[in-house]
C-alpha cells in the first residue's frame, strides 16, 4: 500500500533549522521540568513502599479515606482515584514497606470502612523495599546506557564499516562506567556523563551515522521523559519497558532512511548531500507515515481500552512513536547534513 506517491518532493532538509529550534526547545523545557520536579516522579518500583488499591460500593471522599489511614498510623500516605471515576477504586500509596506486618490487610480495611461508613475491598497490595527500588532504579538507567551503547556499534558497523572503532570504544565506555560504580558515584550522573563522552567520541572518531541514531534516540527518551515529569506521572518499571520499546521503533526508522540514503548516495553521487537526503526521506515516507499510524491506531487502542494497568505504558508509546516519526525525519538524517558542513568549514578553514 502506497500512502504518499514515490515521486513526492517536499522540501524536509530544507525545514531543519526550524526542525531543530523545535526539538531544542521541547529538550529545554522537559530538563526544566525535570529539574524543577527533582527528576522523574519514581514510582513504587523504584522508590520503594507499599501500594494498595481499593474499591468501594459507592464515591467516597479522598479526605475520609486519609482520616481511616491516620487512624492506623498511614497518615502520610497519598490517595488518588484510580481508573474510570464510576468504578471508585483508589490507589494508596506509604513511603513504609509495612505490608508484610501481620494483619495489616484486615487493619487497613477496618480502618477505612469504619472512617468511609461502607464496605471497603481490598483488590491489589504490593510492596518494594527501599534498597529494591533503588537497585531496580539503577537497573533500568544501565538497560537503556547499554542499549544505545550496542546500537552505536551496529550502526557504525553497517553504515559506515567501523566494527572495530565502534566496538572498542562501546567496551572502553562500559568499563569506564563499571570502575566508576565501584566509588559509589552517582549512577544518573555516571549514565548522563557517559553519553556526553560517547557524542564526543563519535564527533571525533566520525562516526556520523551512530551520531545522528544516538541523538535521535536521546532526544526521543528525553522528550517522553519530560512530558511525564510536566504531567506529573509516576515512573515504574513498565514505563521504562515503554523507552526500550521507543528506542527500537525508533532505530528502525532510521535505520530504514539510512539505507535508503546509502543507496542514494552511490546513484546520485554527483548531487549535492541535501538534495540525496531530502529525496531519500521523500522515498521513504510513505513507509514511515504508514508504519507510524497502524502503529498509533494499536496503542491508542490500548490506552483508551486497555484498563488503568497498562494505561501509563501506552501513553508513554503514543509520545514516543510521534517523537520517533519526528526524528528520524527532522533529527537523525539533518545531522549527516551538519557533519558535511563542518568537514567543509574545516577544509576551508
Amino acid at each position: 500500500m502506497q500512502f504518499i506517491k514515490s515521486d513526492v518532493n517536499i522540501n524536509l532538509i530544507g525545514q531543519r533549522k526550524i526542525a531543530f529550534f523545535v526539538s531544542i526547545a521541547m529538550i529545554v523545557i522537559s530538563i526544566i521540568s525535570l529539574i524543577i520536579h527533582g527528576g522523574p516522579k519514581q514510582g513504587l518500583d523504584f522508590a520503594g513502599g507499599t501500594l494498595i488499591q481499593v474499591k468501594f460500593p459507592s464515591t467516597i471522599k479522598l479526605d475520609d479515606i486519609k482520616t481511616g489511614l491516620q487512624s492506623i498510623g498511614l497518615g502520610k500516605s497519598s490517595v488518588q482515584s484510580f481508573g474510570e471515576q464510576e468504578t471508585n477504586e483508589y490507589l494508596i500509596r506509604t513511603d513504609s514497606s509495612v505490608m508484610g506486618a501481620e494483619g495489616f490487610s484486615l487493619d487497613v480495611e477496618k480502618a477505612l470502612a469504619s472512617s468511609t461508613g461502607g464496605e471497603v475491598e481490598i483488590r491489589r497490595m504490593e510492596m518494594v523495599g527501599a534498597q529494591v527500588g533503588k537497585d531496580l532504579r539503577e537497573k533500568a538507567l544501565f538497560a537503556m546506557f547499554y542499549a544505545l551503547l550496542f546500537i552505536t556499534i551496529y550502526i557504525s558497523g553497517r553504515f559506515e564499516l567501523k566494527w572495530m572503532i565502534s566496538g572498542v570504544m562501546a567496551v572502553a565506555l562500559i568499563g569506564a562506567v563499571y570502575l566508576f560504580t565501584l566509588f559509589n558515584v552517582s549512577i544518573p550522573f555516571l549514565i548522563a556523563a557517559a553519553l556526553i563522552v560517547s557524542l564526543v567520541l563519535f564527533w571525533f572518531l566520525e562516526l556520523k551515522y551512530a551520531m545522528g541514531a544516538i541523538v535521535a534516540l536521546i532526544h526521543d527518551v528525553t522528550i517522553t521523559v519530560g512530558i511525564f515529569s510536566i504531567l506529573d506521572i509516576e515512573f515504574t518499571l513498565a514505563i521504562i519497558a515503554a523507552l526500550l520499546t521507543i528506542i527500537g521503533y525508533s532505530l528502525n526508522d532510521t535505520i530504514i532512511v539510512y539505507d535508503r540514503i546509502r543507496e542514494n548516495l552511490r546513484k546520485y553521487h554527483k548531487n549535492p548531500l541535501e538534495f540525496i537526503l531530502n529525496r531519500s526521506i521523500n522515498e521513504t515516507l510513505s513507509r514511515t507515515i504508514l508504519t507510524s499510524v497502524t502503529t498509533l491506531f494499536v496503542v491508542v487502542t490500548l490506552f483508551i481500552l486497555g484498563g488503568g494497568i497498562i494505561h501509563d505504558f501506552a501513553f508513554a508509546l503514543i509520545i514516543g512513536v510521534a517523537v520517533g516519526t519526528y526524528s528520524s525525519i527532522f533529527v537523525a538524517s539533518p545531522i549527516l547534513l551538519t557533519w558535511q558542513e563542518r568537514q567543509r568549514k574545516k577544509k576551508n578553514g
